[in-house]
């Protein structure tokens, strides 16, 4: 993918968010976060296919066993994959409760030049949490080529339905970084980035939403006081 311009006054940094947007926020900050007790966490596990994905997808199946094993110690996890690629192909997997299928579905992938999805992931996020729970969204990307305007306003929606996006940046450039921010923002969940040389922090990062997915704030502010670093900095933005 090209690199990202330089951020403009015409990004979502510099301009006023719209009316819908802002009426979201509002009952967002009046909605209750829900606590889903007595069950295994859902999360569903989002990454961008396009060609220059590679190293990272490969990082992240590395890393996806250390997630269920660190969420297992409270309460456990089920994972679905989703994934944009190509000529607007999206696609997903079963709802997955081990590591090793997992990571079997993530090695048949390939990769393949293409636009980002994200409005994709969010929406489909918000017709799986009306089916059943789903505790939160991870999304890893480095791009955004979609209007900022949609992307936002989907992701309203998800957080009326208390579904947080944690989404992990890749380069953290704009102009996708503001409303990557703002996505996270708004559905009470956390932005950070990472680079290709920091696979120790994309690590810990995923540990931790897992763990906040199957046990939910109070496991991940335990996990978050032995992780210390990039956790706490993440744990810090949830429900602002």
């Amino acid at each position: 993918m090209p690199p990202p311009d330089k951020p403009s006054a015409n990004t979502p940094a510099h301009r006023p968010v719209g009316g819908g947007v802002a009426a979201f926020l509002k009952q967002v900050s009046s909605s209750p976060v829900p606590i889903v007790t007595g069950q295994r966490g859902r999360l569903i596990f989002a990454m961008d296919a396009t060609a220059s994905r590679a190293p990272t997808w490969h990082q992240a199946i590395n890393i996806q066993s250390e997630m269920f094993k660190e969420a297992a110690t409270v309460g456990g996890l089920d994972v679905q994959l989703a994934y944009y690629r190509g000529m607007m192909e999206f696609d997903t997997s079963p709802w997955m409760v081990d590591a090793d299928k997992m990571i079997a579905q993530m090695r048949r992938v390939s990769f393949l030049s293409g636009q980002t999805q994200i409005e994709r992931i969010l929406s489909h996020a918000g017709d799986e949490t009306r089916r059943k729970k789903v505790n939160a969204v991870v999304f890893i990307g480095d791009a955004m080529e979609e209007s900022a305007d949609a992307l936002e306003g989907v992701a309203g929606k998800l957080g009326v339905l208390g579904v947080p996006v944690f989404i992990f940046h890749e380069g953290g450039g704009e102009p996708a970084a503001s409303t990557f921010k703002r996505i996270a923002q708004v559905t009470r969940g956390a932005y950070d980035t990472f680079d290709a040389n920091s696979p120790q922090k994309l690590r810990d990062l995923l540990k931790a939403v897992a763990v906040y997915a199957a046990g939910g704030a109070k496991a991940l502010a335990d996990f978050s006081k032995r992780a210390g670093g990039d956790v706490l900095r993440l744990t810090s933005q949830l429900g602002k």
